[in-house]
């Protein structure tokens, strides 16, 4: 029965990490997709999206930020001609 549910998690995970990869963008919840939204004064754009009707997924979010760390962390840094030995 654990096996069974670990599973299905695996699996669930598995295909929202796929969507994510594919489709990056999911339609705004607030504004349905308009990129309006209704104000006391009148109608103003959606804070949410920006008026771009589309939002970045949470997974895709969480992508972005692991690769941004890891590349962040494995970058060479730019040796400058004051840095280098004598003899190089």
């Amino acid at each position: 029965m654990l096996a069974a549910s670990t599973l299905l998690i695996l699996a669930t995970l598995a295909g929202y990490a796929l969507l994510c990869a594919i489709r990056p963008f999911a339609i705004c919840r607030k504004c349905s997709g308009t990129g309006l939204r209704q104000a006391r004064k009148g109608i103003k754009l959606c804070r949410r999206c920006r008026g771009t009707r589309y939002r970045l997924r949470t997974g895709r979010r969480l992508h972005n930020h692991a690769r941004r760390l890891h590349t962040d962390g494995t970058r060479p840094r730019p040796t400058t001609d004051k840095e280098r030995l004598p003899w190089q």
